[in-house]
């Protein structure tokens, strides 16, 4: 693996740990070290990191809060 790619990869803890868990991409970066940047997308939507799956967690959790809300409103009554 080119140094360069190797550096990329030390910098970055999620990408360590989805390489390892898909070992096929130690062969990729091998071939093609400009691969990398498609890895990190893969990785970000492997461990929800993109924009779409952070707002619609938070969309969840403002819902899990409305819910609470409401419950605790109507035991209070």
């Amino acid at each position: 693996m080119e140094p360069e790619c190797y550096e990329h990869l030390m910098k970055n803890k999620d990408l360590i740990r989805f390489i390892r868990m898909n070992p096929e991409w130690y062969r990729y970066l091998m071939r093609e070290p400009d691969r990398v940047f498609e890895m990190e997308r893969l990785a970000k939507e492997y461990f929800g990191k993109t924009i779409t799956q952070r707002m619609d967690r938070m969309q969840q959790n403002i819902q899990l809060i409305q819910f609470l809300m409401n419950m605790a409103n109507s035991s209070s009554d």
